[in-house]
Order: C-alpha cells, then structure tokens, then sequence
C-alpha cells in the first residue's frame, strides 16, 4: 500500500486553482460577449477604480475588460469627457523631445531633482525592453530592472511593462520610464503636457498624475520584492512638463507616499471580480451588440455606487447618475453629504425627516434636519410677509 507521501497519493497542487482560473477567465469572456476582445486596464483606471472600491459595476466591467465607453454609447449616455486628438499629440511630441539622446536631459532632471548627490549621468544606458505580449514584455521589464541594479549606474527604462493583480485578475501597466539610480533605487517617472507656470503646476492635475503614478510604484514594489536583496523603490517620483508657455521640459519630485498608501489599502479592499460575476443572473453579457434594453438590465444587475466624482473618472457616469437620480439616492449629491446623513439613504428620507413625517428625533442628522427647516421656515417668514403687503 503506498504511503501517504509517494506520488500515488500526493494531492495535485496546483490543479484546481488552474481549473478555477480558467474558469474565471471564461466567465469574463462571456460577460465580454463573443469574440469581443478585452480592454486593457491602465493605471488611470485602476486609480480612478480605487477611488471608489464600493462600486462593484466598475470592478466587474473593468475586471472583464469592458469597454465602458463603447457600453455607454451602446446605452445612449455616452462619456463627454477625454483627451482631444491635438492634445494627444502635443503630448507624445513632448515626451518624444523629454527621451531624445538616449534620455540625456530626463536623467539630468532626476539627478538634478532627487540625487543631486549621485555621479552625474554623463552616458545613461537605455536596455531594449521589445518582447513578445504582455507577458513577455513584463519579463523581459524585470530582466532590465535586475540588471540595472546591478550594474550602479544610471538607466533608463523606456515604456517598461509592469502587472499588478487586482480583484484576482491582472493589470498590466506601461508607465512613461522608470530611472534606475546608481545605488540601485528605481523612481517612477510621469510626463505630462499640461504646463508647470513658475515652478508649480494645477494641484488638481498634480493630485492625478500622482495617484496614477502611485499605482505604478506599487507595481515596482512588487518587481523588487522578487530580487535578493530587495532595491529601494523611491516614494517621490519624477514629474516632468513643459515649462512655463515654451516646450522645454522642467521637472518635480513629487512624494506619493500618501497616495500610495491609500491605493494600496483601497485595491486590497476590492471584491475579486470572479465573486462579483459569480453572482450574476446565468447569461448576463455587456456585449454591444445587444439592444438598449438588453444592456440596461445586464448593467443593472451589477450594483454601482455612484458620486459625482464619477464624471471625472469613468465612462458610465451619466447612466448611473441618472439611475441614482431616479432613485432619489443622496449620493449624487456627493460622499460629505451621503456621510453627514447617517441612515437616512434618499431624498424622499431626508425631506420627510426634516418636517417631522418620519425618523428618530434623537438621530443627531435628523434633529440638524428639524433644526434647519426650522432656521429655513423663519428666515423665510418676512420675505412671504412683505410679498402679500404687495
């Protein structure tokens, strides 16, 4: 009789999860629809997706690789919002100028700008990062960065493919460069078109290229933790842009720590997408080529949490507001006002609170709503007064 230990009897590790993941990944093919191909996930996405972890529509639709703007057109509510064709091409002109000699004037921006105390890079290295798909590309990616590490001396990795696994399915990432310094430290390096005006640039435009440019440092974070010894990956990253109004680079270093933290602990809490497809009703597909009506249910049936700050940030935003709309839901009047308001979860709630109609005179939010209407009504009194002295 064998033993318990001899082949004959081991357990085939490895097996079921394969099987499980194969399965998963023909569920999402499914919810795709025939022969429609998987949109990528960029890091855009996957910070706008951490933004709001609750909302499972995005997830799912993202986690499968819906094209959210083609499902949104297909539901008539397209998405309004985007980067113009001229603005994509004053883009990739400006990066293309910030790369030329070999990176040259980017890694005298990175010495300059975050290891001033380093050897100056007087002859960069820029490895050839070409390979097969994704996964080769993302291979050969981490075969440069080892190697760059060891050699100490300044690199510059043009376009390098990095993959994060999010809500169980993997994301594969292409960020601008990646600087390896001569200490061995990788710093992430974001160009954009947008203009730095004596020396500082929109906080607005700022705050997103560094919430993007965090979800690419936690991608290194996970590349470096497969080498012995581990490398520093650098939590200020390179911003470059055009300085002032001309088309000369000028840069930033830019400290995403706190962004960093939050996508983290935000991509953690996701529902894994094979969860949320799991519990959808048997033959639900995104595929445009349905009707209106066949898409709008096969969307309903995800639930969504919809804020305002969707509009900025994904494709579907204006069918889910209109949904939330209609439902009368607080959130679309945004997150501050749905948290201030406790359980009271739509309008038709919090009016009916604020006259008396309904809800707990000790709920501290209803008694702020009593006391409001109150302020309201009195403020209100003379102007009617005065008006039927009219």
């Amino acid at each position: 009789m064998p033993s318990p230990r001899t082949p004959a009897t081991a357990p085939r590790t490895g097996v079921l999860p394969a099987r499980a993941k194969s399965r998963a990944s023909g569920r999402l093919a499914e919810l795709r629809g025939p022969g429609v191909p998987a949109r990528a996930l960029d890091a855009r996405a996957l910070a706008a997706l951490a933004a709001n972890p609750g909302c499972g529509r995005r997830a799912v639709l993202d986690g499968a690789g819906v094209d959210k703007a083609a499902l949104a057109e297909a539901l008539g509510t397209p998405a309004v919002f985007g980067q113009s064709q001229f603005a994509f091409m004053r883009g990739n002109a400006f990066e293309a100028r910030v790369k030329a000699d070999g990176g040259a004037e980017l890694l005298r921006l990175a010495h300059t700008r975050l290891d001033p105390g380093a050897e100056s890079p007087r002859e960069g290295r820029m490895p050839d990062l070409s390979a097969v798909g994704p996964e080769g590309r993302t291979a050969r990616t981490a075969l440069a960065l080892r190697e760059a590490t060891r050699a100490g001396a300044w690199t510059l990795l043009d376009h390098p493919m990095l993959a994060l696994e999010v809500a169980g399915s993997p994301a594969y990432l292409e960020p601008d460069a990646v600087v390896v310094h001569p200490d061995g430290s990788w710093t992430v390096v974001e160009i954009k078109s947008f203009p730095m005006l004596d020396g500082s640039a929109d906080p607005a435009k700022v705050g997103a290229a560094a919430r993007q440019a965090a979800v690419y440092v936690l991608a290194l974070e996970d590349v470096a933790a497969r080498l012995d010894p581990v490398p520093r990956v650098r939590h200020r990253v390179l911003l470059v842009c055009p300085k002032d109004f001309s088309n000369l680079p000028t840069a930033s270093a830019v400290d995403v720590r706190k962004q960093r933290a939050v996508t983290s602990r935000q991509l953690t809490r996701l529902t894994r997408v094979e969860d949320i497809a799991a519990a959808l009703p048997e033959g639900v597909s995104f595929s445009p080529e349905q009707s209106p009506r066949e898409l709008t249910a096969a969307v309903e049936a995800v639930p969504a949490t919809y804020a305002p700050e969707c509009l900025a940030m994904c494709e579907l935003a204006f069918h889910c507001r209109a949904r939330s709309r209609a439902q009368g839901a607080v959130t679309t009047l945004g997150r501050s006002v749905r948290a201030e308001l406790g359980g009271l979860s739509t309008v038709e709630d919090v009016l009916a609170a604020a006259h008396g109609a309904a809800g707990d005179p000790d709920d501290p939010a209803v008694a702020a709503l009593r006391r409001a209407a109150v302020l309201r009504a009195e403020a209100l009194e003379p102007a009617g007064r005065e008006a039927l002295c009219r």
